[in-house]
């Protein structure tokens, strides 16, 4: 099961989109519903009966929408890709190529974060429900990941090319280590209640920029880079 790969949407004026037909509408709003229920119960636990429980409807109508719980935890998972882009990666694109765009992720990214580690987040409570059971759900959940880790080791690839970071930088290995500190700050923050968990992951990300030849934040990207510095020196 593949999800759509991150690439820059046309931002289309509000009022020029064909307005939803009925069916689509509700199927959209059965689909929130559910979204909001797996943050709370995790993909697992969403059921049509619960769910037509919360939308008031008869669980042939949540049904006749989805064809099998298989087909909603999957429309669940695509939902939540599809907001996660919107928040998180498709406001970076305007910040230029480089080391700002790169912390302009890490910045949105943050912030989805913060908000998640009261809500719960799709991909990481999917991934430990569906680490080992092979199938259409954990395949969707798998791409949705991987589709975003990509488009981060792409924004540390074009932070090396614009001399933002050293030549010698492995972009995927800068990309795992990112990845490894939002997943620590959840299991800090969600499960162990850490008070200084988010400034700690701050901190840590300023710590592997810094350490993969980057410019502290306070300074601007005009500057020579670090490998140019340093020749000079």
């Amino acid at each position: 099961m593949s999800v759509t790969p991150i690439a820059r949407r046309p931002r289309a004026d509000a009022s020029a989109q064909k307005p939803l037909q009925k069916g689509q509408q509700t199927k959209a709003a059965i689909v929130d519903a559910a979204l909001g229920l797996a943050t709370q119960i995790g993909l697992e636990g969403l059921s049509i009966g619960a769910l037509a429980e919360v939308m008031q409807m008869s669980k042939s109508g949540v049904f006749a929408h989805f064809g099998s719980r298989e087909e909603l935890q999957i429309s669940v998972v695509r939902e939540y890709h599809t907001r996660f882009e919107e928040e998180v990666f498709y406001p970076a694109l305007d910040a230029p190529r480089g080391l700002p765009r790169l912390r302009k992720l890490f910045d949105n990214w943050m912030k989805r974060t913060s908000v998640e580690i009261d809500s719960g987040c799709i991909y990481i409570s999917g991934a430990v429900e569906f680490d080992d059971r092979p199938g259409p759900v954990r395949d969707a959940l798998a791409s949705s990941v991987n589709t975003w880790l990509t488009a981060m080791r792409r924004a540390i690839e074009m932070a090396i090319q614009e001399s933002h970071l050293d030549a010698t930088t492995d972009a995927a290995q800068m990309a795992f280590e990112v990845h490894a500190l939002i997943l620590a700050l959840h299991y800090e923050a969600r499960f162990l209640r850490s008070p200084d968990s988010v400034q700690r992951a701050l901190t840590a990300f300023e710590g592997i920029v810094q350490r993969y030849g980057g410019l502290p934040s306070v300074q601007d990207m005009s500057l020579p880079s670090p490998g140019a510095a340093r020749t000079q020196g």
